[in-house]
């Protein structure tokens, strides 16, 4: 059972958000797990498998009561009267929103959450930690995130070289380029798509239902992003959240594929390194033969053995 709720975030929007009851014969177990998405999509890639149960319904049918956002801007989220002019710690009061509804709204009696933070979604996920004393927090996840730009891909580091460039960049129709360009390089330059997602790994013939997930990207938090890399630490309204990570001891899974050109696993794994917790796993997928790049560790053939199943069986044994 799917529920959908529309919620105020006191900043001039309505985040959308879903919950996904677990399945009935393994019934509730444990806490509810959020997941936020990243940059320039929606949390539709989450309910979404080519050839096999999505994200949200694997860890469902374990048990897990599963929910996922939609931030501003983003999938079913509606403006009230906002703008488009937030950035990074924006989205955090978001993702601050979207805990406390569902601390207030699951079904499992929890009085805590565990955050499972997918690419951008991992800084914000620690962005809230770090600003948040005594966080209604049991579990982390770090799905191909990132809070420290340890490595940066070329293509990605050109084109976030200038803070002051990258806002005047007013992108639109995104998702339409995405559907017209996916199964192009899908088939005649797969070596250009990898930076994303392996042709050879991740079953590409529904182009047109995977780019459901992308949105236009912000010009605001593009600045925010571009500044980010340029000082390679996270830094919030003040905060620096890379350095916070030091006093952040809950358990943590960092999951790292090992082709990822978005966020390289160098600068993925980082988390795993900086955060306090003694209770930490690293889960590095993918190899040469099997390639995993940063939407495979989602959508790619058998990532519900690879890398969901490891996901849920970490929650269910905390």
């Amino acid at each position: 059972m799917t529920e959908l709720y529309s919620v105020d975030n006191g900043a001039g929007w309505r985040l959308s958000l879903k919950r996904i009851a677990p399945a009935a014969q393994n019934g509730t177990k444990g806490r509810p797990a959020l997941i936020v998405p990243g940059y320039g999509m929606n949390s539709f890639i989450f309910s979404f498998h080519p050839k096999g149960l999505s994200l949200e319904e694997y860890l469902a049918s374990r048990g897990i009561e599963v929910w996922s956002v939609d931030l501003r801007e983003q999938g079913r989220s509606e403006r009230t009267f906002g703008n488009n002019r937030y950035g990074l710690a924006e989205m955090v009061d978001d993702t601050a929103v979207a805990i406390d509804h569902v601390l207030t709204h699951t079904k499992t009696g929890a009085k805590q959450v565990d955050l499972i933070g997918a690419s951008l979604g991992a800084a914000l996920m620690f962005g809230y930690m770090a600003r948040t004393k005594d966080a209604p927090v049991r579990c982390l996840v770090n799905v191909g995130g990132l809070v420290t730009w340890v490595k940066i891909h070329p293509a990605v580091r050109a084109a976030f070289y200038s803070s002051r460039l990258i806002g005047l960049v007013r992108m639109r129709g995104t998702r339409k380029l995405a559907g017209i360009a996916l199964p192009v390089l899908a088939k005649y330059a797969p070596k250009v798509l990898s930076v994303y997602m392996n042709a050879s790994s991740t079953d590409t013939s529904h182009a047109a239902t995977m780019v459901q997930t992308v949105e236009d990207p912000n010009p605001y938090v593009n600045m925010d992003i571009a500044r980010w890399m340029a000082e390679r630490d996270l830094i919030l309204r003040g905060v620096n959240v890379s350095r916070a990570l030091a006093d952040m001891h809950h358990p943590f899974l960092c999951i790292v594929a090992n082709d990822d050109g978005i966020v390289p696993p160098e600068t993925a794994r980082a988390p795993y390194d900086s955060i306090g917790s003694d209770d930490k796993e690293l889960l590095a997928v993918g190899d040469p033969t099997f390639p995993m790049a940063h939407a495979d560790l989602f959508l790619s053939t058998g990532c519900q053995e690879k890398v969901f199943e490891k996901l849920a069986s970490f929650l269910l044994a905390r």
